[in-house]
Parts: C-alpha cells; sequence; structure tokens
C-alpha cells in the first residue's frame, strides 16, 4: 500500500512539472502575440480583451453553474489580492516589451523562480532541499551567460522588468495557497473578471480600434493566456511552487525560438550555454525527485 501511495504522489510531482513547463510554453507564445500588439495598443485594452475572451470561453465549458459556484466560492477575497499582483505584473512586463528584445525581456524576467523559491519558505514554510537551491541557482546563471543583462543597464525597461519580477513572484506564491482551495475552472474565472474590472476604464479611454490581425492576435492571446493559466494552476496543485519555478526557465528557451522566427533574432553562442545549464537544473529537479521517490519506497 505504502509503494502505491508514493508511486502515487511521484506521478502527481511529474504531472505538475508536465503541467506547468506546457503552461510556460503557451506563455511564450502570448508574450510575443503581445509584444506584435504593444506596438499599436495599450496593455490595458489587450487585457481588457484578453479577460473577455477567457471567459467567454469558460462560460462556453462551464455554463451559468460554473459562475455561480464562483460567487459562493471562499477563495472569491484571496483571488483579489493575487489577481492584484499578477495584473501589476503584467503591466511592467508587457510595457518593457516596446522597448526590449523577446530573449532579453524574458532572461531579465527571469529572476523571478529565484523570488518564488525564497518566498514559497518565508510564506508557505515550504522545506526547500539543497539540491533545488542548486538547481534555481544554475538556471539563473544559465539565464545571466545566455542574455548578459548587465549589458542592458537600468533603464526604465529594465527596471520595470525587475518590478515585474518581484510582483509576478509573490502573484505565484499566493496562487499556491488558493489553488488546493478550489477548482482551477473557478480560479480562471475569478482571475480574469478581476482582470476586466481593473482594466475596463483604462481600456474604454485608450482604445485602439484594431485591425484585421490586431484582432486575430487579440484573440489569439485570450486563448493562449487561457489555456496557459488552466495548465500553471493544475500543475500548481500536483507539485510544490519550489519544484516547479525553476521551470519558468523552459520559456526562454521558447523567447529565443520566437524572437528568431519573428523578428530575426539571432542568438549569441552564449545562448547555448546558457540554454544547456538551464535545461540541466531542470533534469538535475526531476532526477532527483526520481531517486528521492524511489528511496522512499525501498
Amino acid at each position: 500500500m505504502a509503494d502505491v501511495v508514493v508511486l502515487e504522489s511521484r506521478e502527481r510531482v511529474l504531472a505538475g512539472i508536465l503541467f506547468t513547463a506546457a503552461a510556460y510554453f503557451l506563455f511564450s507564445a502570448q508574450d510575443a502575440s503581445i509584444k506584435l500588439l504593444v506596438a499599436g495598443m495599450t496593455v490595458w485594452q489587450i487585457m481588457f480583451v484578453r479577460s473577455i475572451t477567457v471567459l467567454a470561453a469558460c462560460g462556453a465549458i462551464g455554463g451559468q453553474r460554473l459562475f455561480a459556484d464562483t460567487i459562493d466560492s471562499p477563495i472569491v477575497r484571496p483571488m483579489l489580492a493575487r489577481s492584484a499582483f499578477t495584473l501589476a505584473a503584467w503591466l511592467c512586463y508587457y510595457n518593457a516589451a516596446r522597448s526590449l528584445q523577446l530573449a532579453e525581456l524574458t532572461t531579465i524576467y527571469y529572476a523571478a523562480p529565484i523570488i518564488v523559491t525564497v518566498l514559497s519558505v518565508l510564506m508557505l514554510g515550504e522545506k526547500v532541499p539543497l539540491l533545488r537551491w542548486i538547481a534555481v541557482f544554475i538556471g539563473f546563471v544559465g539565464v545571466f551567460i545566455a542574455c548578459d543583462p548587465a549589458r542592458l543597464g537600468l533603464s526604465l525597461p529594465v527596471l520595470l522588468v525587475l518590478a515585474a519580477a518581484v510582483l509576478w513572484g509573490i502573484a505565484v506564491v499566493l496562487l499556491r495557497k488558493t489553488a488546493m482551495q478550489e477548482r482551477t475552472m473557478i480560479q480562471l474565472v475569478l482571475n480574469n473578471f478581476y482582470f476586466l474590472l481593473f482594466s475596463a476604464v483604462p481600456a474604454v479611454i485608450w482604445w485602439h480600434m484594431p485591425d484585421g490581425l490586431q484582432l486575430l492576435l487579440l484573440i489569439s492571446v485570450g486563448a493562449l493566456g487561457g489555456v496557459a493559466q488552466y495548465m500553471l494552476f493544475e500543475g500548481m496543485k500536483r507539485a510544490p511552487v519550489s519544484i516547479v519555478a525553476p521551470f519558468e526557465y523552459t520559456s526562454l528557451i521558447w523567447a529565443f525560438a520566437l524572437g528568431f522566427a519573428i523578428w530575426g533574432d539571432v542568438p549569441r553562442s552564449e545562448v547555448f550555454v546558457g540554454a544547456a545549464l538551464i535545461i540541466g537544473a531542470g533534469l538535475l529537479i526531476v532526477g532527483n525527485e526520481h531517486f528521492r521517490a524511489r528511496d522512499q519506497a525501498s
């Protein structure tokens, strides 16, 4: 019986890792779409349309019962705080996207996993093994080598991304505190309802009528963001935040790939060294979980 419990626990953690990694791929595709959009419209408008798209999809899937259950949910107030931090992070991040390359943007933002790991200890009381701390550090070193943020200086866009990293780190830890209390669809509804509420007035004031391509990108942002949020919530339910946080590094690889495909950005040789370190850090965590579960089973 104990072997079955350990196996289920191991599979649950690995499922959480897979959900989280997939979520960050979709978030990278969303980031590329938004970087294309911010050249012609405000982040407020993008978040407004994105929230409407996600809520419409939730309504189509869950119907009126989903919204009725959401109103009665015990996490209505906690999600308000988390959504506020998330929206603030995204406003900082996507306003910086006007001035930075996608790879630069993603690289600086990767202070967030270290912040998440530290906050998971301070706010959630999670025990983080030394090996996991080493993996997080290796991943951050890989990010630093890949883009060398020191070359970018402390311009306003860089400071905005650093602020986004701190705000997102807080939001992820708050997500972990609410993820176990309610089903994922209700969290999606609440999160995007608050986004809609926060962004409605600024979006109307600075509204820009989208053309055909922009409209298509806006819809894709909503679809990508909605599925990514769902997968992220599911991943957080299955594994401790300090385990899944380093897998946010995988989106760096997607950022370089999308940057090359869309804007013709050619990565330097340092990028491949950094990517190898990032992948190695993720594999170190997976391997550690595998051997730890096997030791517990024996």
